[in-house]
């Protein structure tokens, strides 16, 4: 059983969640000092075994974890905060279980990203989830690359000490015209979202920022080409022996253009 947890305001912890953490006969926790900490804040005991269950040691754990599970026994997967699996430990144990034939289920509750989503004030009705940027320059910016002409929104971690840096690298790659939403410490004492462009969200950054940071990117517009800017790769198709309606279907599939505008600008150009 995965179940989210709070990623700071305690009130946000489930009934379903207090009753797991209650009884369940095994409690996996990412940090078992924080977990033991969650329910010491909800004035709840923790009436199983709490074992750690992190990057580190995920391997060792699972044949123990699945041999629990198998037997009979609840355990409980919970993370530092947020859901389990999202850019945290969790989905080898879901993968192994499954393997194996056995019932996994979830208790629904916070989450980063679909918060930092809400918050953005950006078209989110599409996106995607992208994990945490990469730490050096280079993969950074191969990241951002990738992200040029994604039509949906991109939402993804960044730790507080690289924000400036990949902010940067953001505005090199996509222009400082580009929206987006650095969201702060999400649902504590001092949340704070940041709205605006790349370029105004890079400069703010450059001062200094503290918290657990999400970032979320507007999807790029999407790009109106010119059929006429095809013709002469058309005609090369014809050239080779192909159907002028064949030459125009595939150029219009690869590039995105009404294969009718294709073949009309074709016939307008001879």
């Amino acid at each position: 059983m995965l179940a989210a947890t709070p990623l700071g305001e305690i009130g946000d912890a489930s009934a379903r969640l207090r009753s797991a953490l209650e009884t369940a006969d095994v409690v996996a926790a990412e940090d078992t000092r924080r977990t033991r900490s969650l329910a010491s804040a909800l004035g709840i005991h923790i009436g199983g075994r709490v074992i750690s269950f992190y990057d580190q040691v995920e391997a060792a754990r699972l044949p123990g974890l699945v041999e629990a599970v198998a037997s009979g026994k609840t355990v409980l997967l919970v993370t530092d905060a947020g859901m389990p699996s999202v850019s945290d430990p969790g989905y080898r144990l879901v993968d192994a279980c499954i393997t194996a034939g056995l019932r996994v289920t979830c208790l629904p509750g916070p989450s980063a990203v679909t918060t930092a989503l809400a918050l953005s004030g950006l078209p989110v009705e599409r996106f995607c989830f992208d994990g945490f940027a990469p730490r050096k320059p280079g993969p950074r910016k191969a990241f951002f690359r990738d992200l040029l002409h994604e039509p949906r929104a991109c939402v993804f971690f960044e730790a507080p000490h690289r924000l400036a840096d990949c902010l940067a690298d953001a505005v090199g790659v996509l222009g400082p015209l580009r929206r987006a939403a650095v969201c702060r410490e999400l649902t504590k004492t001092y949340e704070e979202v940041k709205r605006g462009t790349l370029g105004e969200l890079a400069a703010w950054a450059a001062e200094g920022v503290r918290g657990e940071i999400s970032v979320v990117l507007e999807g790029a517009a999407p790009v109106v080409h010119d059929p006429a800017s095809f013709v002469d790769m058309v005609n090369r198709r014809v050239d080779d022996g192909e159907r002028l309606k064949d030459a125009c279907a595939a150029v219009g599939s690869e590039f995105g253009v009404s294969k009718r505008e294709l073949y009309e600008a074709v016939l307008a150009a001879r």
